[in-house]
């Protein structure tokens, strides 16, 4: 494998296992609210984060690489923290919160690999592909921490 190629492999794993991380807690939180409309948007999310995974991880494999199959410990420990959040507070809030937090994270993990300016073209041009995307969801997830905050 070059240099080329195992650069694409570490920058694109990166961002497929962070989007894991979303797509497991969104898919997490969908189980665990009890509003139906927050329900049906965590869902949604979550099938936005599948699609970016199969994209990132077909662009790995086409670069000779082996896509991500697992998500962060990061991931995994504010899932955890949301967790007992929730259970002492507002749960609609803190899921909305912490996944809001997760956007924030995986968006400064695209902005980063499309600013690296050592990113090979390959892998700068499927974070560039994706990002309105991300950046959307992200955008989402602020709105509504946001209003849910006013509304307390």
């Amino acid at each position: 494998m070059t240099d080329t190629q195992k650069k694409t492999e570490h920058s694109l794993n990166d961002l497929i296992a962070i989007s894991r991380d979303g797509q497991e807690f969104y898919q997490e939180a969908a189980q665990k609210v009890e509003d139906a409309e927050l329900a049906t948007l965590f869902r949604r999310m979550a099938a936005v984060k599948a699609e970016v995974v199969t994209a990132l991880a077909q662009v790995v494999q086409a670069s000779g690489g082996t896509p991500e199959q697992e998500g962060t410990l990061a991931g995994s420990i504010r899932q955890g923290y949301t967790k007992v959040r929730a259970a002492l507070g507002d749960r609609r809030y803190a899921y909305v919160a912490e996944l809001e937090e997760t956007e924030d994270r995986l968006l400064h993990a695209f902005d980063e690999v499309v600013a690296d300016q050592d990113t090979p073209a390959v892998a700068r041009d499927a974070a560039l592909r994706l990002l309105p995307e991300v950046r959307a969801c992200h955008d989402v997830m602020r709105t509504r921490k946001q209003a849910l905050k006013s509304a307390a």
